[in-house]
């Protein structure tokens, strides 16, 4: 990273101690996980998150940095109508001619500032957006020439690389848009305190409970994904290859930011949920390590890892809840079958990505009863997804265990794994599976007995591994009970 970009300047604030330290830093804060992107992902994904501004009354703050002027002018007119929006659009970008000209850069709530040649920011590409209700960023630095190494600069635009990240994070947000403020202040001191003061009220109104930022929904973040998705799949389906279709790493960019998205939002319900904050990575987790003491495949365990990473997003709230008399069935590919389950909003969402069509149905099918008197379905017995109901018991049981963590935080860890496993073992043949059961008990031996389970969210840069080679396929019923093999 350029010593002085913005970039290089939010790292060194989120560097641990240590590579032995804690998943935080002394100061709270949580390390980053950065990522390479592709220009042809970076434009998608940009035009993802500000036309959210273009479809609700968020009036934003909104910073930007260009590299240079040129490539503003191809944005200039778009940008025009996101400062109809906006509280104020400030743009950062090496001077070039027409770029002060340009009609958006004179209306007054947008502000040029011209960066010098040897400013580090003149090689990052950012977009900050910050309101009380919406909050979303890219933060990358352009590869140099050192970076690309003996394969050389690319000799197409789209296929320059970016190293950084993009988040929803209302936190790391505010955090960088203070950075980029300090930096405006080094060409327009004015500026510096105009922004300044606007980003103070903002983060006032952030810290208050109603604001939607940090409370995910359907209509909100929910919608945003699946704008981010489509426009991700949009510009994958206008690509001209460059590449053969099996290794295109074009593609690879760009389905690893759609994963991103479901990744980046389940982050952020679990950072809203303060009495269980650490939710997905901890049934994720426990997810994989059940999934190897029955002796699933690979691919089979990486699906429930990612379905643990994923199960809150199935709980978005909305307000506008969809029509019960239609399906979470793929009535699209069988119009004359009748429509039996409803809809659930959040795995909706999930749906607009097709390689996320088994974990939708997993999802879906967490909340039947082993007895069948569960929903959405009435599914019993071994009519469940296998991983539906692997999920579905661990949930519970991480629930149960924070439950009793927040309750009485002195409690011997393993009276506690103890009382958890009996709480689920109450519902045995009811709504758990009883061999799952037994699992179970097995897990939680292993951890009386000193097995521990990392708890930090996985780094969401590089989650396209999670992904398995049956993503695309309908999900198997593959296993009964009495066909799960107990490792131990």
């Amino acid at each position: 990273m350029l010593p002085g970009s913005i970039l290089q300047q939010l790292s060194d604030a989120h560097r641990l101690p240590s590579a032995s330290a804690a998943d935080s830093s002394p100061s709270g804060r949580q390390p980053l996980s950065f990522g390479v992107y592709y220009k042809n992902t970076l434009v998608a994904l940009c035009h993802a998150l500000e036309d959210a501004i273009l479809q609700a009354d968020y009036q934003p703050l909104m910073i930007t940095a260009f590299q240079r002027g040129k490539w503003y002018l191809e944005e200039a007119e778009r940008y025009g109508e996101i400062a109809d929006r906006a509280r104020q659009v400030v743009i950062m970008a090496a001077a070039e001619a027409g770029f002060a000209e340009h009609p958006t850069s004179q209306k007054a709530n947008v502000d040029l500032v011209s960066l010098a040649a040897t400013d580090p920011v003149a090689q990052e590409w950012h977009l900050i957006i910050l309101s009380p209700n919406y909050t979303a960023m890219v933060l990358c630095q352009e590869l140099s020439a050192a970076d690309y190494g003996a394969v050389g600069q690319p000799k197409a635009d789209l296929e320059r690389k970016f190293y950084g990240f993009w988040t929803f994070e209302p936190g790391l947000v505010l955090e960088t848009a203070k950075l980029a403020a300090a930096h405006v202040g080094q060409y327009n001191p004015e500026l510096q305190q105009q922004l300044t003061t606007q980003v103070q009220e903002i983060a006032a109104h952030i810290e208050r409970e109603e604001a939607l930022c940090g409370l995910p929904t359907t209509e909100h973040l929910g919608e945003v994904v699946s704008r981010v998705v489509d426009y991700l799949q949009t510009r994958h389906q206008g690509m001209t290859p460059v590449y053969p279709v099996a290794t295109n790493p074009l593609d690879s960019n760009l389905i690893s930011n759609e994963l991103q998205a479901f990744l980046r939002v389940a982050q952020l319900m679990d950072q809203a949920d303060l009495s269980n904050p650490m939710a997905a990575a901890e049934v994720a987790n426990l997810a994989e390590a059940m999934g190897q003491l029955l002796d699933l495949p690979a691919w089979q365990v990486h699906r429930l890892r990612l379905a643990g990473m994923l199960h809150r997003i199935a709980f978005l709230s909305s307000s506008s809840l969809l029509s019960s008399g239609t399906s979470v069935q793929e009535h699209a590919e069988s119009p004359d079958k009748p429509l039996a389950c409803p809809l659930v909003p959040g795995i909706q969402v999930l749906r607009r990505m097709q390689r996320l069509r088994a974990i939708a149905t997993i999802l879906t099918h967490q909340t039947e009863w082993w007895n069948g008197s569960g929903q959405p379905a009435g599914l019993a017995g071994d009519e469940i997804p296998l991983e539906s109901r692997i999920l579905a018991l661990l949930i519970s049981f991480q629930q149960r265990l924070a439950a009793l963590r927040r309750a009485n935080s002195a409690q011997p860890l393993e009276d506690m794994l103890t009382q958890a496993l009996e709480d689920c073992r109450t519902q045995q043949g009811e709504r758990w599976d009883p061999k799952l059961i037994e699992a179970l008990s097995l897990l939680v031996s292993a951890f009386q007995q000193g097995f521990n389970l990392p708890e930090s969210f996985p780094k969401i840069a590089s989650g396209l591994w999670l992904m398995d080679s049956h993503a695309q396929e309908a999900l198997p019923l593959i296993y009964t009970s009495e066909q799960l093999n107990l490792k131990g």
